[in-house]
């Protein structure tokens, strides 16, 4: 099936209203809610204010927060890596890599004897077999939420969800322009997209800190699954 077709719609769509003993329904409005409180979190706060909520947030999951200048971005992840004692580190096949000056980051790993893995969608098995023993994932994050200390994450055949799920430590950079008051605007942009006709990520992922659990006491145990560890580099655009 080509991407973005459908077959059989108007069947299955008709049956469906058959069996529901009504005509089927063309045209849906969109309700008009009197109150909307969803709009009101962070409502007017500048990128430098909804940097910091996020900060304030993370501190409450268990994630490291790290801030630099784009220009410093580089030396800054090398320095973490070797902090957080990552021997193994597999990253996006992304260009934000480059716009960012990370197109250097990889050799400069291996040549501090970092085992280096850059995802390709051509090399499925290799992906997983070495995301899944890496010590480091690291990604850029697509949006983050102020309100929960959540990075999101639009994967695609670049950008598996394995490297923010398996390694046991995850590094998401963020560019501060991405950062929104909460879940609502990202679900806004999607729908935006959905309605120009644009595709869509087929998964998105909403990542607050590293894997948590609670049992039925409420005791909270972190590192239960997935990264044990989560740490979030903000930056400035360039």
């Amino acid at each position: 099936m080509a991407a973005g077709q459908m077959h059989n719609r108007d069947s299955f769509l008709n049956d469906l209203a058959k069996s529901f003993g009504r005509e089927r329904r063309r045209q849906v409005k969109k309700p008009e809610w009197t109150h909307r409180p969803q709009w009101d979190v962070l409502k007017g706060a500048s990128q430098d204010e909804l940097a910091e909520a996020l900060k304030k947030q993370c501190s409450l999951i268990h994630t490291d927060v790290y801030e630099t200048a784009a220009s410093e971005l580089g030396g800054l992840v090398k320095d973490l890596v070797q902090q957080y004692g990552g021997q193994s580190v597999v990253m996006w096949d992304d260009p934000r890599m480059d716009e960012f000056g990370l197109s250097s980051l990889p050799d400069e790993l291996t040549k501090e004897q970092v085992a280096v893995h850059i995802w390709d969608s051509g090399k499925r098995e290799e992906n997983l077999s070495f995301s899944s023993t890496a010590d480091i994932g690291i990604t850029f994050s697509d949006a983050a939420l102020a309100e929960s200390g959540t990075v999101v994450l639009y994967n695609g055949k670049e950008k598996g969800r394995a490297v923010s799920l398996l390694p046991a430590i995850y590094f998401a950079i963020i560019p501060k322009s991405v950062i929104v008051p909460r879940m609502t605007q990202v679900a806004k942009q999607l729908h935006l997209k959905i309605e120009a006709g644009e595709l869509v990520p087929s998964c998105v992922n909403f990542i607050s800190g590293p894997s948590n659990s609670a049992d039925i006491e409420m005791n909270l145990i972190v590192g239960v699954h997935g990264p044990v560890k989560a740490a979030y580099i903000l930056v400035d655009d360039k």
